[in-house]
């Protein structure tokens, strides 16, 4: 995984923590339930980047 992939899934799942927490502090269900979101897709991406790191290194 690139430098600039993990930087950015890392940014994109503290904006969904940030939006998470606003909504949850707000009773913004929707902002929150937008936030959750945000860091399961930040997460679903880290994981693929992690199984291509994976491939990269088994097939070396």
């Amino acid at each position: 995984m690139g430098i600039g992939d993990k930087i950015s899934n890392a940014v994109n799942e503290a904006k969904g923590k940030v939006k998470e927490a606003a909504g949850d502090a707000t009773d913004n269900e929707r902002l929150e339930a937008e936030g959750v979101g945000d860091q399961v897709e930040a997460n679903a991406k880290q994981a693929v980047e992690k199984g291509k790191d994976a491939w990269n290194d088994a097939t070396k």
